[in-house]
């Protein structure tokens, strides 16, 4: 465990996440192979000096300052290594966009613990980093995938432990990632949903979730198509996103296996077989367009690796 210098940096790449997945909802999540990279340096002054660099448009309303949530992650880790914290500066390669249902609060979370913890020689455990990380966060599906990679499975068992079940996902089956113009901030998704649900649903969210997880494993489309469903929340977030109903049917009728609302959304996450995959993506930004959303639908595949980090040189 040391000390960095002043100027010392690490390059942190992090994956954006695609969570829920249907019926999974606040449980099962994906790494996709969209990420954001963070270049954390060491900077004069004390643990209240944060300064954050965005580079791109999408992230412009994003400030530094001890509030952020990178360097309130980065803090998380010297308190729980006994280090004096320092001033950081992040410069951030933005492609994952905010508001967007595709993990950018995890994103963020997730570079200030990595960075945090690379820059002062690894003193935590990436098991240490990862019940960090879903303490800040509050729910294991983005974080989770955002630090361990692949399809994740995330439960907190009877003994009050957090359990990761990495899930299978067979090769051929793509991400369609329709990512639309307007923003859905997850505090509002999260309002208009009910406090109890009819024990119907839940049996129903049940069922379905074993049905996507089998079909993911073997590429069974028929039961990755009747997995894809949920009762839990998408009910309740439709109205919320504009033409996201329509987008969905677009997406079916193109090729689809399965198309459901992207974590709180207010994109949309199309499963298909990599040959529908253009034909998807095509489908589903001319139908939000047809709707004066501009979007766009990158055809993602599963990111396995998770965070990583490495020196940086220069610095």
């Amino acid at each position: 465990m040391v000390q960095p210098r002043i100027g010392q940096k690490v390059i942190v790449d992090v994956p954006s996440t695609t969570a829920n997945l249907g019926p999974g909802f606040d449980c099962l999540g994906a790494a996709l192979d969209l990420s954001n990279k963070f270049v954390m340096r060491r900077i004069e002054g004390n643990g209240e000096k944060f300064e954050l660099i965005i580079e791109g448009s999408e992230g412009s309303h994003l400030r530094g300052g001890p509030d952020n949530l990178v360097y309130r992650a980065a803090q998380r880790v010297w308190k729980a290594a006994g280090i004096e914290p320092v001033g950081l500066e992040a410069r951030v390669r933005l492609a994952v966009p905010p508001a967007r249902g595709l993990g950018s609060s995890a994103t963020a979370i997730v570079a200030g613990l990595v960075g945090a913890n690379a820059l002062m020689g690894e003193p935590l455990s990436k098991e240490k980093l990862l019940e960090l990380a879903i303490d800040i966060e509050g729910h294991p599906d983005n974080v989770v995938p955002s630090l361990l990679g692949g399809l994740c499975l995330t439960a907190k068992a009877a003994s009050e432990r957090w359990r990761v079940v990495r899930c299978e996902w067979k090769e051929p089956i793509k991400a369609v990632v329709a990512v639309p113009s307007i923003r859905l901030s997850t505090n509002e998704a999260r309002r208009v949903m009910p406090k109890t649900i009819p024990i119907g649903d839940a049996v129903v969210n049940l069922g379905a979730l074993t049905l996507l997880l089998q079909g993911l494993r073997t590429g069974n489309g028929d039961l990755i198509s009747d997995g894809m469903h949920d009762r839990l929340h998408e009910p309740y977030r439709w109205r919320l996103i504009k033409g996201g109903l329509e987008v969905r049917e677009a997406a079916l009728r193109a090729g689809a296996l399965g198309c459901s609302i992207s974590g709180a959304g207010p994109s949309l996450l199309a499963l298909c077989n990599e040959s529908e995959g253009a034909l998807v993506s095509q489908a589903m930004v001319k139908k939000w367009e047809s709707l004066g959303v501009a979007s766009r639908a990158p055809v993602l595949n599963l990111q396995k690796l998770g965070s990583s980090w490495r020196p940086d040189n220069d610095g």
